[in-house]
Formats: structure tokens, C-alpha cells, sequence
């Protein structure tokens, strides 16, 4: 198979193949009369694997590894259940962080809901965020009066 034709055939483009093959994880041979990469059905199994891996979230690197171990007729599955455990721990703490800004931001725009725009002064950028989450200000963002 050429570059064409494994990326269609791996549900990738073929940038993704070139990378791949770039970075070791697909072996293409050589055409020696044109130079061309041919793909043999090994390189589409483990092309499918690293696309179904990277959704799962895994890294170039940690799927470089469980490759290898494959390749070493070692299992891979214990540390890919290691891994994949911490990077849902990972994931839930991400989502975790996310929800708490998701609350800031609505905290946020629901205070900033009806005030007036004001402009920079040297003293203050936007009195919006700077003053966003201070219960002491109740007149942030107003105009200065001259």
C-alpha cells in the first residue's frame, strides 16, 4: 500500500502516516524502483492501533513503548492499565479544575452583567477583572468623574 492508501485504509490522512512512519511507529519498505514507502498489512494494524490509542488520550511516547513491548513479545496491557488509571486520575482533576473556572466565569459575568465599560486610567487596565472578585468594590468599572 502507498501513503494513500494506508491513510484511507486507517481512517487517517496521510500526513498522519508520514508522521507516524517518521516518528518509528510504521516500518513501510522501499520500492527500489521508484523509492516509493509500500505499507504491508502489519503497518495498518499498528497504524489502527495508534489512532484507537491516541482517541484513548495516550502519548506518541507511551504508545512508542507499548508498541515496543509488543514488538519484544512482552504484554503491554499491565502498563497500559497503569497508565491509563493515572491519566484518568489526570482527567477527573482536569475536569474538576474546569467546572471550579466554569463557576468563576459565570460568578464573573453575572457581576459584570450590568456595568458600565471604563477606560484605562494608568491606575487600572479593565476594572472588571481587576475588580471582579472584590466585595469591597461596589463601584468598580464606573467611569472616573473629572
Amino acid at each position: 500500500m502507498k501513503v494513500k492508501e494506508i491513510a484511507d485504509a486507517g481512517g487517517v490522512n496521510p500526513d498522519t502516516v508520514r508522521f507516524y512512519t517518521r516518528e518509528g511507529l510504521l516500518n513501510p519498505s522501499r520500492n527500489p524502483d521508484n523509492n516509493y514507502q509500500h505499507y504491508n498489512a502489519e503497518d495498518l494494524r499498528r497504524l489502527r492501533f495508534a489512532r484507537k490509542s491516541r482517541q484513548l488520550g495516550f502519548s506518541l511516547p507511551e504508545i512508542r513503548q507499548i508498541l515496543a513491548r509488543a514488538d519484544d513479545q512482552h504484554s503491554p496491557c499491565p502498563m497500559v492499565r497503569d497508565v491509563f488509571q493515572q491519566r484518568l486520575v489526570d482527567v477527573e482533576r482536569e475536569i474538576a479544575e474546569l467546572q471550579e473556572l466554569r463557576t468563576r466565569m459565570i460568578s464573573a459575568l453575572s457581576a459584570w452583567q450590568d456595568m458600565p465599560d471604563g477606560t484605562p486610567d494608568g491606575q487600572t487596565i479593565c476594572q472588571l477583572i481587576e475588580h471582579w472578585d472584590d466585595p469591597s468594590s461596589t463601584s468598580c468599572c464606573e467611569e472616573p468623574t473629572s
